[in-house]
């Protein structure tokens, strides 16, 4: 990936080191204030602001029915962005507070309130160390939220599990472990596998000062379904959206040419025994 400039963090560079739970806290957090507003003026169409699309595959809950019938519910969104999934679920009855760690983001959020009249509440707050107490809801989910910039990924689904209520559902999406194989490139250079899939080195960018800037986590689906298992969760189901045929729009990596070859988002369905 080449150097990327960032408004109020300066141009970044990768760099291949280690990154703990403290730097992508400090990373991820001044990344998204920073990107907040280039990020929604990329893809606050596609997003909408009452609106809940799972993946840039555009798989929307409206057709998935992934978190089943949540009328009445008390729904928890992690690394909320500007809320629009959790805005659509207050339209169908549901109870819905919704967090993130960017001040940035939860500005947007804010400013869709306005232009809806749909108001959520929003909490700033990191999904390891979550500010609500045990068995608080009925529903969590993140539509690529926080989970693959944490970098102690097995913390963040405990403290899920511990917020959830007996017989609780739990599902999110992410890019598809596979895709850590291949440059992040939406065209034919993104065909060729370039580094194991078993590395799981994070990506991490640095700032002028050497100071992590962006961390984002790797991990394996046999990771994945260990961490979900030692938290306590049943995987009901683990969905690997096709491309919908017909479907042009492009997200990053994201993109036709590769939707077709092989999957680019992982959604882990989960329930928490009663």
């Amino acid at each position: 990936m080449q150097d990327r400039p960032v408004t109020s963090l300066g141009p970044t560079r990768p760099r291949r080191r280690d990154a703990d739970q403290d730097d992508s806290r400090f990373a991820n957090r001044r990344w998204w204030d920073a990107d907040a507003d280039d990020y929604h003026a990329e893809h606050g169409t596609f997003l909408g602001d009452a609106d809940f699309v799972w993946c840039p595959e555009n798989l929307h809950e409206a057709e998935a029915g992934l978190l089943g019938d949540v009328a009445g519910a008390t729904v928890l969104e992690v690394g909320c962005g500007s809320a629009p999934c959790s805005r659509w679920l207050v339209g169908l009855g549901a109870r819905v507070v919704a967090f993130d760690l960017s001040a940035g983001m939860l500005r947007h959020s804010h400013d869709a309130d306005r232009r809806t009249g749909v108001t959520v509440p929003v909490v700033q707050a990191d999904v390891c160390l979550l500010p609500f107490l045990d068995n608080s809801f009925d529903i969590a989910f993140s539509a690529f939220g926080g989970i693959p910039f944490v970098a102690d990924s097995a913390g963040a689904l405990r403290e899920v599990a511990r917020v959830l209520r007996p017989g609780g559902r739990w599902v999110f999406s992410a890019t598809h472990p596979m895709r850590w194989m291949f440059p992040d490139d939406p065209g034919p250079a993104g065909l060729t596998v370039i580094q194991s899939y078993f590395d799981r080195s994070p990506y991490l960018e640095v700032d002028a000062d050497d100071r992590p800037a962006y961390v984002e986590h790797h991990r394996t689906l046999g990771d994945r379904i260990r961490e979900i298992v030692d938290a306590g969760f049943v995987l009901d189901a683990l969905i690997e959206p096709e491309w919908p045929e017909g479907f042009e729009g492009t997200w990053g990596q994201w993109s036709p040419e590769r939707g077709e070859m092989f999957p680019g988002t992982a959604i882990y369905c989960c329930t928490l025994p009663g």
